[in-house]
């Protein structure tokens, strides 16, 4: 009998993906770097935060409203709720209306639909996880590290490998060790950019996206593509003898058969 795995893009079995909050000033230094290197990022935005559209009640710090088109281009705009509130020490409409808000301002910038989330100050409950599909949201990250590269069980409660203060460069050298072509792995970053200023350590950033960037055998993808990726390759339906297979989604998918690298486009595939 065939063996059939699922692969990432272009039959790679490595993927990495960068997270990070708050949307502060020191996102335009993180994503030259990421550009630099091909690396990909998820950036989750307070859209009642941005300086140049709510006054006073706003952060400084911030990157401005006028800017997140093209700043973040090529990447992911996620959701972090409109105000940042600690979430789970709120009413549920007012949850509720967080998401929401933070939603509508975020897609009148990107004009795209915004259905990431992170849990702003890593608070939420099981109540707010039931929510979160009726609000749009296809997946949230959660706060903390599992120092492992195995795939999420859970797209509400996800998280990430490590912390950038967290053994990044010992993880990042591990990740690009990793040769069984039987798993796939992702490797999933998270922080503040603004943590690279406090603490003095631009220079970890840069050493790691020269460790891990530009390389053949990676994909680089936001957590949205991520997510998406993986709906698409549980979607497919095989025949029983394994020689037609159909992707009901609009993504091609990337399978191995017995080793052989296969495109599977969306409708009926012949193998």
């Amino acid at each position: 009998m065939k063996q059939y795995y699922l692969c990432y893009p272009g039959g790679k079995f490595k993927a990495l993906t960068m997270s990070y909050d708050d949307g502060r000033t020191e996102d335009r230094r993180l994503i030259e770097i990421f550009n630099r290197w091909g690396l990909k990022g998820t950036f989750h935005l307070n859209g009642g935060r941005f300086p140049d559209a709510f006054g006073d009640k706003a952060d400084h710090d911030r990157i401005s409203m006028s800017e997140v088109a093209d700043l973040y281009q090529g990447h992911e705009v996620a959701c972090h709720t409109l105000t940042h509130p600690t979430i789970e020490r709120c009413p549920l409409p007012q949850v509720a209306q967080e998401i929401l808000e933070d939603r509508k301002v975020l897609e009148s910038l990107t004009e795209y639909p915004v259905q990431g989330l992170s849990y702003p100050n890593g608070s939420f409950t099981q109540e707010i996880i039931d929510l979160l599909p009726a609000l749009g949201i296809e997946y949230s990250r959660v706060v903390g590290s599992h120092h492992h590269y195995g795939l999420p069980k859970d797209w509400y409660r996800w998280q990430a490998t490590c912390h950038h203060n967290h053994d990044l460069l010992k993880h990042g050298a591990e990740f690009i060790g990793l040769e069984k072509k039987q798993y796939l792995y992702l490797m999933y970053v998270w922080g503040h950019s603004f943590e690279f200023s406090r603490d003095d350590n631009w220079a970890l950033m840069e050493s790691f996206a020269e460790q891990v960037g530009q390389r053949d055998d990676i994909w680089y993808c936001t957590n949205l593509e991520f997510k998406r990726y993986m709906d698409a390759g549980r979607q497919l339906i095989y025949t029983v003898d394994g020689s037609q297979v159909l992707n009901l989604s609009q993504l091609p998918v990337w399978i191995s058969v017995d080793g052989e690298i296969i495109q599977l486009n969306s409708g009926l595939n012949r193998i």
